[in-house]
């Protein structure tokens, strides 16, 4: 699904969001109705795909988390109205590479279980992505964050590797890292909510929005 670049949003006043973030946001720009939706859409794709395979989930935080819970939840039920079981494991990595809305140079991987268990799985990347020019914390943009993880992660050689993120942002560089499956194209903006912050803030916001002027000097460190 692409977003256009003069795609207006929605108005605020359609929907409801945290009183204490009146002010510091701009609009709507995917209610969380479709967010829901689409995701529903990306398992039943990725059930088509995979066969008979397991799955292990490698899901990137903070912001993957929503995502992530929703699309295994999605391929659970599928799973179970279906002929065939589909094993599911999952492991957490965390990525920091922004501060305030600008990237920094040098990323930090976090956390994660012995990732000896990939050999031989099918694993699916779940990134809630963001991005300021780099593909970062859950961002897919040049692709420098997850040219970093999978060269981390490849060296145990996993039977498949498949990348799924919720959102592409649209960058003028061409050698952005597109990843297997994604819900939404979107233009180069900061968004925030459904996991996705700003130094934290808004992830308890259930709608995709873009952040005001207000907002990013409101929640700067």
């Amino acid at each position: 699904v692409q977003i256009s670049d003069n795609w207006p949003g929605y108005s605020l006043d359609l929907f409801t969001y945290p009183q204490h973030y009146y002010g510091d946001l701009e609009y709507v720009l995917i209610p969380h109705g479709i967010i829901v939706d689409r995701t529903e859409r990306l398992a039943k794709d990725i059930m088509q795909d995979i066969g008979d395979n397991d799955i292990v989930v490698l899901c990137v935080l903070k912001g993957g988390y929503k995502f992530c819970a929703d699309l295994v939840e999605h391929i659970k039920n599928l799973s179970r109205n279906s002929e065939r079981f589909i094993s599911m494991k999952v492991d957490f990595v965390r990525l920091k590479s922004y501060h305030n809305d600008q990237s920094m140079q040098d990323m930090q991987i976090m956390g994660g279980d012995d990732l000896s268990k990939l050999t031989g799985k099918v694993s699916f990347f779940c990134f809630l992505l963001i991005l300021f020019f780099m593909f970062c914390k859950d961002i897919v943009g040049t692709g420098r964050t997850m040219k970093v993880l999978l060269n981390n992660i490849e060296k145990y050689k996993p039977k498949m590797i498949k990348v799924a993120s919720l959102l592409v942002k649209r960058t003028s560089r061409p050698d952005g890292y597109r990843p297997d499956y994604y819900g939404f194209e979107i233009p180069d903006l900061f968004v925030v909510g459904y996991a996705l912050d700003y130094n934290e803030h808004f992830r308890d916001l259930n709608h995709i929005c873009v952040i005001n002027d207000h907002g990013k000097a409101k929640y700067r460190v």
